[in-house]
Formats: C-alpha cells, structure tokens, sequence
C-alpha cells in the first residue's frame, strides 16, 4: 500500500497546478531571470523584486490555469503545458529567441529539412526532464475528485487568491514594477509559458475572420510600351540569412565578395534594411507593394504582388527555389522546387546546392522566345543554425567551422567561420548568375538584383538565428546586404549615377517599384520615388512625372 501511495500520490487540483507552476518558473526560465539580472543586477536591492517576479508570474499561470483545469480536462491541459513548455525552454535557452506570434508562422511553415538542422540531443534531454517526466509524474497524481460546483468554487479561490497575490507584490514594489511594465516590456517576452501561450492566442486570431478575404487585384493595367522593343532579361536572388557586415563589399575584414569585387558593372547598396526578421515574413513583405508599417500576411496573400503585375505585362515570370518555399508569392507564377534531385543534379543526400538552379536557365530562355523574362532563384544560402552544411567542402577557407546544430556547443570563432564560408559560396554562386547573364547579353538587356531576406545573429548579446520581434532585433537581423549588376546592353540604367546612391538608406518596401522599373513596367501602381534605380535612369518620354534632377547631378 506504501508504495502504491508513493507512485500515486493524491492531491487537490489547486495543489497539483501550483506544483507544475512553480516547476515551470523555476526550471523553465533560465533565460527569462538571466534577461532581468541584466538590467536588475541581483543584491540586497533588488533581491526582493527579483523573488517577486517569481511569484508574481507563477501566480498568473495559476491564474490562467485555473480558468481552463476544470475535471477531466486538468491533467491533459497540464501535460500539454509541461511538453510545449520543455521545447520552448530549449530554444530560448540554447539560441535567446522568443516565442511570439511571428515565430509561431516560422514554426507552422517549417519543412523537415529545417526541422531536422535543430534536432540535438540536448533538445532530447529537455523535452525528457522538463517535459516527459513531469508529464508522467501528473498521470500518477490521483486528483481529490469534487462536485462540478465544488470545483468551480476551487477554481475562483484561484483564480482570486492569485490575483489579489500578485496585485499585492506589485504595489509593495510599485518603483520596481512602473520600470519594469513601462520601460522593459521586452523582458516579458522571455516568460515561459505566459507569453507563448498569449502569442498562440494572437496567433491563432489571425486566421479567425468572420468572412474569407476578398483577393485585391492591382496593377492590370500593367504593359510594357510598344516603342519598347528592347528584351529585358532580369535575375533576382532571394538570399537567405546573409548580414551586410559580412560582405567585404561593405568593409567586412575578410575577403568574402573576391569573385564580385572583380565585376565592374555592380552597385552594392551598403544601407538595405529587411522588412521582417524572417523567412516568411520578409519574402512576401519584399514582393508586395505594402510596406513595413502596413503590411500583413493576411493582406499580402489577398493582394497581387510584382510578380502578378509583371505577368499581367506579358513578361515571363519563373520562381525557382532551393529553400522551403515562395512564401505564397510564386502561387500565381510558374514554380519549381531544386530541393531534390529530380530537378537538381547538385544534391547529396539532404542537402542540394544553389548552383544547382541555373541547371535548365538556358532551356527556359531559349523556350521562350517572346516577352520580358524575369527569373527569381531563392537560395538556401547561410540558413542556420547548420551553416557548415550550405556550402562544398572547397569553399572551406575559414577554419574551424562549428559542424553542429548545437551553437552553444562551438566558440563565436568556429560558428563566424562556418558561417563566412557560406558567404563565400554566395559570392560564387552570384558569380555563376552574372556568367548565365553574359552569355545573354547580345540579345537581352540584362541585369541581376540580389538581395538578402533578412540578416543572423552569430551570438552578439548572446541571441543567436533571426527571428526576433522587429522592435528588439539587432541590427544583425535587419542590415542586409543588396546588390545590382548590369550588363553592358542595358543603357537605360547610368551605372556610375546609381553609385553616387550606394550609400543611401533603402528597405525592402523599395523592391516592388524597383522590379517594375527595372523590366520598364507603366502602371498606376508604380511610383518612380521608390524605385531605387530612377535618380540613374536615362529619361526619355517614359514616366515624366518622376524625373529627377539629373542635370543638377551631373553639374
């Protein structure tokens, strides 16, 4: 009978939610208390706030929990806790990000492939005694059955013990507190579970609408003049997780850019911005003629984007990716995944080269004879957190590289390593496009504009990856690097005029216009003040209203 009782012991639901609440406070939120210490140094000043907090936050999980714990459904609720709870300890820990509403979408559009690089043992050993075992210590617990209202009353003690507990502590400590709710709202984003169970909530009310969504046409009066008898043939690469300050074009202390130093025709803008700090939300953000501040998934994938009003032109329009997907942006376009080898031929194993696009270009252009053709190649580029993985062993220049998912593992120096070859393989690879580009330029006006989705961090401030809320990024996650190479027929673009603006503060709200200018698209959408290449344009009788003050340049 002992030991029956010792394996199951009985206890109250309050008992059993307060036990996992403080379990989760105390093992789950290394990051959480190690954020606050930084700007609450821990002594006999701060020491009573800082065990507040800890109260305080485990009485809102008491709290929270006390409104959904009712019978039967306490223990699947508590175990869901401890397991979602156990995963996101680990990345916080392991990498510094937060679980918030934007990084829920990366999660739901992550494909194996991404999801097996952040596989590590040491996630196994969280979710094992974070999750499963406190999980299996709850399905133990004989729960003290009660009434349905016996159990409502227990609920509301709860739910007002917590509250009136927490409103205590926090006007006792009201000076620490009106800091810490007022000027260091970004530490709460650090509690684990309270702010990814309030980020589900947020996420999950995006696709909650009461009626589907109109799709928004745009641009279809979109054409290209018929006094244009020029064909342009234009490449964009979407790269992946590239920073502007590791690209020697920018000043980075390594020769990371040798092949495209060398090109004399390219304009590297050293002052580009991201309009997210992810995949998904920078890729459609880029193509969509919404900006930043007004940008959505919701209205981007209602809207047309540059590659439908460039297909409503008449051009050719080809998407191409070797990373997880368009984003939604191709989904009206022609595309083709070179994630394997059924269409790319450099694949080895899991992991298929970016070279590896440029495989059909030439049978794609000679295939289509008529018409403006524009090709976008999304790279796989320097995607995190295995950088060693994204490049040939030859491109190894930088050594020791860190050959694990694990960054915590490896030193700044073996991660910047692998990370910088990676860069180098980019270089390469755009090396490869401008050559694809070349051999076209007899008979097309050509041009490639790359530009990185958004930037990485490499364990400055202890984060690591991207994907932080925009407002507290660092500038890591945000600068990224863009350049444009044009080839010699195209004259309508002065390419010493567009250097004189390398430096000038540009974001990715500019690609739309900029991709309409550089296939000379006449539309209503267009604005010629957001198109990066109109202060170098040669004017004739196209787009008037835009001019610039060239003349005044020039002089």
């Amino acid at each position: 009978m002992a030991r029956s009782r010792l394996f199951s012991p009985t206890m109250t639901k309050f008992q059993l939610i307060l036990l996992v609440s403080v379990f989760l406070m105390l093992v789950g939120n290394q990051q959480f208390f190690a954020n606050i210490t930084k700007v609450y140094p821990l002594d006999w000043s701060t020491a009573p706030f800082l065990a507040s907090i800890a109260v305080v936050f485990t009485a809102a999980l008491v709290l929270l929990l006390s409104l959904v714990c009712f019978g039967r459904s306490t223990r699947p609720i508590l175990i869901l806790l401890l397991m979602l709870s156990s995963f996101a300890a680990y990345f916080m820990d392991s990498y510094n990000v937060v679980i918030d509403a934007d990084m829920l979408n990366n999660v739901v559009h992550t494909n194996v492939d991404e999801a097996g690089d952040l596989f590590s043992w040491r996630l196994v050993a969280y979710v094992v005694l974070m999750g499963i075992l406190p999980s299996l210590f709850v399905l133990r617990v004989r729960i003290e059955p009660v009434p349905f209202k016996k159990d409502l009353l227990s609920s509301a003690k709860m739910f007002g013990g917590s509250l009136a507990l927490a409103a205590v502590l926090i006007v006792s400590l009201g000076n620490y507190y009106a800091s810490f709710f007022r000027e260091h709202k970004i530490l709460r984003y650090y509690a684990n579970p309270t702010f990814y169970i309030y980020s589900t909530i947020k996420f999950a009310g995006r696709y909650v609408e009461t009626a589907p969504r109109a799709f928004a046409s745009i641009g279809d009066d979109a054409h290209i003049p018929p006094e244009d008898q020029d064909r342009e043939l234009v490449i964009m690469v979407v790269g992946e997780t590239a920073r502007a300050d590791h690209f020697s074009l920018n000043g980075y202390k390594r020769d990371t850019n040798p092949f495209l130093e060398k090109e004399e025709n390219l304009v590297n803008f050293s002052n580009f911005w991201s309009c997210g700090t992810s995949t998904q939300v920078s890729v459609p953000c880029m193509f969509s003629e919404l900006d930043r501040d007004n940008y959505s998934e919701e209205k981007a994938d209602s809207t047309s984007n540059a590659l439908d009003v460039l297909a409503k032109s008449g051009a050719n329009v080809l998407w191409l990716d070797n990373n997880s997907s368009s984003k939604g942006v191709a989904d009206r376009v022609e595309y083709h995944s070179y994630k394997s080898s059924d269409l790319n031929p450099e694949c080895s194993g899991e992991e298929c080269r970016d070279t590896g696009m440029l495989t059909g270009l030439d049978d794609y252009i000679r295939n289509h004879p008529k018409g403006d053709i524009f090709i976008v190649l999304h790279q796989m580029g320097n995607h995190g957190p295995a950088y060693y993985k994204r490049y040939p062993k030859e491109f190894e220049r930088y050594t020791p590289v860190c050959k694990t998912s694990q960054l915590e593992e490896c030193s700044q120096e073996e991660i910047i390593n692998a990370y910088d070859n990676a860069i180098l393989y980019t270089d390469y690879f755009l090396d490869q496009v401008i050559g694809v580009l070349k051999r076209y330029t007899p008979e097309f006006e050509t041009a490639m504009f790359y530009l990185s989705d958004h930037g990485e961090s490499l364990g400055e401030y202890d984060v690591y990856l991207h994907g932080l809320p925009y407002m507290i990024a660092p500038d890591e996650q945000k600068h990224v690097p863009a350049v444009m190479w044009f080839g010699s027929s195209y004259d309508r673009v002065k390419v010493d005029r567009l250097r004189k603006h390398k430096d000038d503060h540009f974001t990715q709200d500019n690609v739309f216009h900029t991709i309409l200018g550089l296939l000379e698209v006449h539309t209503a959408v267009y604005n010629g003040k957001m198109d990066i290449l109109q202060p170098a344009v040669v004017h004739d009788d196209w787009e008037e209203k835009d001019k610039t003050s060239v003349a005044t340049e020039d002089e």
